[in-house]
C-alpha cells in the first residue's frame, strides 16, 4: 500500500489550470523527488498535499485516508509535516527554541499545568527539547543548540528548518527547494541531511532544481509540466527519456 496517493487532482485559479488530472504514488520510506520548470506546479501541489489549497477536482490520499481539504494542523497530527521555498525561522529565538516550536502536538498545553507548572509539565518540556537536541544533532547543528538563530549562516537555517519540521515526529516530509540559494558545500550538507532523514524512517518528497542532487539520491522522480505529469520513474529512466531530456535535463 502506497503512503501517499494522488488521483485525478486538478486545481484551476480563474482561467489558469495550475495542475491538471495529476496521479501518482509514493511508497514509505522513500525519496521522491518532484521536478520540473518554473510554473510547471510543484509548489501548488505541495499546497494542495498539506491543505493550503483545496482542489477542484480529484482525491489525495495519506494511507488510504481522504485527506484533500483537511486543515493543515490536522494533517500535521496525520503524521504530515514540510518546509517552504522561503525561509520562515524566528531570528529572535535560539536554534533549540525555533525547533521545539515544531514540537507542539507532543507536548501538555492544558493552560491551568502550564501556568503552574506541575512536574508532568517541567518533565514534558525537558523530554522536548533532549529530542530536539537530538534532531538537531540528525542535522548537523549539534554546536548550535543555543545560538541565535539571526547570527546563523543560510545553510545552516535550512538545516534547522528540517529539523523543525521532524520535531512534529512526521511519517511523510515534504521539502520545497531545500538546496536553493546554497554553495556546493552547504548542498552536500544538505544531501546528507535528507539520505539521513530517509534511513531514519521518514518518507521524503522534495521539489527541487538543483539534478545532481535530485539525480544522486532520489528513488523515484515526477517530472511535471504545466500542470501534467510528462514522466515518471527511476532517476535512470528519467534521464534516459527524450521528452525529460529535450525539456529540462540537457547533458545532466
Amino acid at each position: 500500500m502506497s503512503l501517499l496517493r494522488v488521483e485525478n487532482l486538478s486545481i484551476h485559479f480563474g482561467g489558469v489550470q495550475a495542475i491538471q488530472d495529476l496521479d501518482f504514488a509514493i511508497d514509505a520510506g522513500t525519496i521522491h523527488s518532484i521536478i520540473g520548470p518554473n510554473g510547471a506546479g510543484k509548489t501548488t501541489l505541495f499546497n494542495l498535499i498539506t491543505g493550503l489549497y483545496r482542489p477542484s477536482a480529484g482525491a489525495i490520499y495519506l494511507d488510504d485516508v481522504q485527506i484533500a481539504g483537511k486543515r493543515p494542523h490536522d494533517l500535521a497530527r496525520m503524521g504530515l509535516s514540510r518546509t517552504f521555498q522561503n525561509l520562515r525561522i524566528m531570528m529572535n529565538m535560539t536554534a533549540v527554541e525555533n525547533v521545539m516550536v515544531g514540537r507542539h502536538l507532543h507536548l501538555n498545553t492544558n493552560l491551568l499545568a502550564c501556568m503552574l507548572r506541575l512536574p508532568m509539565i517541567v518533565r514534558g518540556d525537558r523530554a522536548a527539547r533532549k529530542r530536539c537536541i537530538e534532531l538537531m544533532d540528525m542535522v548537523g547543528l549539534g554546536a548550535d543548540i543555543d545560538a541565535d538563530a539571526g547570527t546563523m549562516p543560510y545553510g545552516a537555517l535550512k538545516r534547522l528548518e528540517i529539523a523543525r519540521a521532524l520535531a512534529a515526529e512526521p511519517r511523510l516530509l515534504l521539502l520545497d527547494e531545500p538546496a536553493a540559494g546554497l554553495n556546493e558545500r552547504e548542498t552536500k550538507e544538505i544531501d546528507d541531511v535528507i539520505v539521513a532523514v530517509a534511513r531514519s524512517g521518514v518518507t521524503v518528497v522534495l521539489v527541487e532544481h538543483d539534478m545532481k542532487l535530485v539525480m544522486g539520491i532520489s528513488d523515484h522522480i515526477l517530472v511535471l509540466d504545466h500542470g501534467r505529469k510528462l514522466a515518471q520513474g527511476t532517476p535512470e529512466e528519467v534521464r534516459n527519456n527524450p521528452a525529460v531530456v529535450a525539456a529540462y535535463l540537457g547533458n545532466v
